[in-house]
């Protein structure tokens, strides 16, 4: 301990130590992009928030990859007619964008409700007026089961379509399945 203090060395050594291992924040990627070049370039088990879309990423095998999403909001889904919000008691139908492990998905809740079907229904349904915003949308067709009443009805789970046009279309109803509501509490597709 015999050379002089130098304090800006010091400091230098403390943050190389730290930064690494602590979660930097940024204002996007394309800002975390560029910061973290030469010297300071990311390396695998780094942790950065970015502030615009609210989400915690993670350096593993030298690419960020998304750890979550920050609190998505719902939003609430504009029904075709003659279907209605809250059916059964199970809320309002909703989505929000959800971030699984790096894999964006689609999340919905709520259940919709219907008070009278026609004689002979057709087999399938679009359920809402006006389709999903294209940033909630699937690259691909997914198809999923979404549990109904058992009431005026043979079964008790249509198939649901989440289009690529962002339309919501329920499959299986018919002469024995006129289901007096449809849920949709915990239903996940990916992106």
């Amino acid at each position: 301990m015999t050379d002089a203090p130098d304090i800006p060395t010091a400091i230098r050594a403390l943050a190389a130590g730290v930064i690494p291992r602590g979660v930097l924040r940024f204002a996007s990627a394309t800002t975390r992009g560029a910061t973290l070049v030469n010297a300071a370039a990311p390396v695998d088990g780094m942790l950065s928030y970015l502030q615009d879309i609210d989400r915690l990423d993670a350096r593993i095998g030298g690419a960020w990859v998304a750890v979550s999403t920050g609190t998505a909001s719902w939003t609430t889904i504009s029904l075709a007619s003659p279907f209605t919000q809250n059916g059964n008691s199970n809320g309002t139908l909703q989505y929000r964008l959800l971030n699984i492990s790096g894999e964006e998905s689609l999340q919905f809740r709520g259940a919709v409700g219907r008070s009278s079907w026609p004689t002979t229904p057709v087999g399938s349904y679009t359920i809402n007026s006006a389709a999903l915003p294209a940033a909630v949308r699937p690259q691909t067709l997914r198809t999923v089961l979404v549990p109904c009443s058992d009431v005026a009805s043979d079964r008790i789970a249509l198939k649901l379509d989440v289009q690529t046009d962002g339309y919501l279309v329920v499959f299986g109803t018919g002469t024995t399945v006129k289901p007096p509501w449809i849920g949709f509490n915990g239903v996940t597709v990916s992106l």
